[in-house]
């Protein structure tokens, strides 16, 4: 059985991080797509920064959560970006047309590339 954790942490700016560890996949994706949706419920950031560091897998059903946290943040104003994909996952949101609109680089960017919220 997979294992995954998703917690919430706001910054400074006012943006709220969801700090997502472990897998995203089948197993996992209902847990963590409640803990997104209370977070942006409940905090109601301008923007929802979902870093992605320590997932160490995911699948279409964590492709999905992505696209539509993106779609029920965008529907209460707030701005859902992704931030350090490992490569894998990074390939697959391109692949999928999600990586411009989760607010990643283009393939091929140099390494250090920082996102602006």
């Amino acid at each position: 059985m997979s294992e995954a954790a998703m917690t919430a942490r706001r910054q400074a700016d006012g943006a709220t991080v969801m700090d997502v560890r472990g897998s995203l996949d089948v197993t996992t994706v209902d847990r963590l797509r409640a803990a997104l949706l209370d977070a942006l419920h409940r905090d109601r950031p301008r923007v929802m920064i979902v870093d992605l560091t320590l997932v160490t897998f995911m699948d279409s059903t964590g492709v999905g959560l992505l696209a539509g946290g993106h779609q029920s943040a965008r529907d209460q104003g707030t701005r859902l970006v992704v931030r350090n994909p490992s490569d894998f996952v990074h390939r697959q949101l391109r692949i999928t047309g999600l990586a411009a609109l989760l607010g990643l680089p283009p393939a091929g960017v140099a390494p250090g590339w920082r996102m602006g919220t």
